[in-house]
């Protein structure tokens, strides 16, 4: 029960990201790309049984090359019979050679075939992490401006400066939310990888989940700037306002 990730907790863990951030921040573009995720993640149970599964009409011609080799190979077996006439020891030197040489041709055959199959799901892999690595970007791009000292107002705002209408609060539930998509993305690589066991594309997974990591910690340093600076604000003193979804749940 707990030795492999289970697609549908993860889609149910995503989905209910996607509800805190769009009720938290409905005019927030993060909303959208959580909506994305969502939709990754519900496609991610099914591509990854499409790469662990065997490619049929691959397996088939596998399997009919593996006849066609063991078949010659008992054939020169039965026929391995040496001569001591020179002109016919010979002759079976150049059918045995011919032989080998049919051999050596299907079992070259039958190794394309393999490298191929292995080729084609490693591309298939690659291509749908390569997405989860652009969504992670995209999610970093989301945080990338949302800096906790801006709140202060200490410094002159500028024309190209940002909006920045969000609490402190809220900036920590923003960051929080940014920092939970990017843990979020590394396990739907995971994911992928799971029944599947291909060097280069479990190393690209490697990269993956430690790029997101590197994003979440990102999130986290702003989350504890902001919880210190506020803790030094004198607004700190204040009573603190209870926020809650719509459930009544503390978010």
């Amino acid at each position: 029960m707990y030795q492999s990730l289970d697609a549908e907790k993860i889609v149910e863990t995503v989905r209910r990201l996607r509800s805190r951030i769009q009720e938290r921040f409905p005019a927030a573009g993060l909303g959208k790309v959580a909506e994305h995720l969502l939709e990754v993640a519900q496609n991610s149970a099914s591509r990854a049984a499409a790469i662990a599964k065997p490619f049929l009409p691959f397996r088939i011609g596998i399997g009919i090359l593996v006849i066609i080799f063991l078949v010659l190979v008992g054939w020169i077996i039965f026929n391995l019979k040496i001569s001591t006439q020179i002109d016919r020891f010979s002759e079976f030197l150049q059918a045995l050679d011919a032989a080998l040489n049919s051999v050596l041709l299907i079992g070259g055959a039958i190794y394309s075939l393999f490298a191929l199959e292995m080729r084609l799901k490693r591309n298939r892999a690659l291509k749908l992490l390569y997405e989860l690595r652009s969504l992670a970007h995209i999610v970093d791009m989301h945080q990338l401006n949302k800096d906790p000292e801006t709140i202060t107002g200490a410094g002159p705002v500028t024309a190209s400066s940002p909006k920045r209408a969000m609490t402190r609060f809220e900036l920590s539930r923003y960051l929080d939310y940014c920092s939970e998509m990017s843990s979020l993305i590394g396990k739907i690589a995971a994911l992928y990888v799971q029944n599947y066991d291909d060097p280069v594309v479990l190393g690209a997974v490697d990269q993956i989940e430690d790029l997101t990591a590197s994003l979440s910690r990102k999130a986290w340093q702003k989350i504890m700037i902001n919880n210190q600076l506020q803790a030094e604000s004198p607004a700190a003193t204040r009573p603190r306002p209870s926020y809650s979804d719509r459930s009544g749940q503390i978010v």
